[in-house]
């Protein structure tokens, strides 16, 4: 009998996350995106059914990477304070999906409920080009859900929509609950 065969084989969820080559082929993610697309158009009647479609499957997406996280990377450990996380995600979370750190993290200046996410150069948006009929998707919505699905699980809920300024615009509306709270912990 050999010993070498009994010991345990660590899986690739037992790894972290940043360890070993982080970059994804930029033309393998356009295709995947544009499959993903595509399939999520089968059934729609509407912009507003696709747009929907993609927010729930990105919702899906960061409802797992919130899971990865928190149990490979943090030990458990959520973030308390609102602007923590979003600094969370405009810097690790967005090194780990696209690489870079967002360009800008503002907050709105007649809402304290809302904060905007900037992305001068969307990468979701780069490849996939939107028929007339369909002029006002906006595919980033995928990623509004992404984000809106990792802070609303964290303890932050929020509505996330994706707009068209200054590139690419993600807006986080946030519960009042959140702020008072936030503002608590000061």
């Amino acid at each position: 009998m050999n010993l070498a065969n009994l010991r345990p084989k660590s899986s690739v969820l037992d790894k972290a996350i940043n360890k070993g080559k982080s970059e994804v082929s930029l033309s393998i993610f356009a295709l995947l995106f544009s499959e993903i697309v595509q399939y999520s158009q089968k059934n729609c009647n509407s912009v507003a059914d696709l747009s929907d479609k993609l927010h729930k499957l990105g919702m899906d997406v960061g409802s797992r990477l919130l899971d990865l996280y928190v149990f490979r990377e943090k030990n458990s450990k959520r973030e308390t304070k609102l602007i923590n996380m979003l600094l969370f995600i405009k810097t690790t979370l967005w090194k780990t999906l696209f690489g870079k750190e967002i360009d800008k993290l503002e907050h709105a200046n007649d809402d304290e409920k809302t904060y905007y996410i900037i992305e001068t150069d969307a990468v979701i948006n780069k490849y996939i080009s939107v028929p007339k009929d369909k002029g006002s998707l906006n595919p980033s919505i995928f990623v509004a859900g992404i984000i809106e699905s990792f802070l609303t699980l964290s303890g932050f809920p929020c509505k996330v929509t994706a707009h068209y300024h200054k590139g690419t615009t993600y807006m986080c509306k946030f519960e009042d609950y959140v702020i008072c709270r936030d503002k608590q912990l000061d």
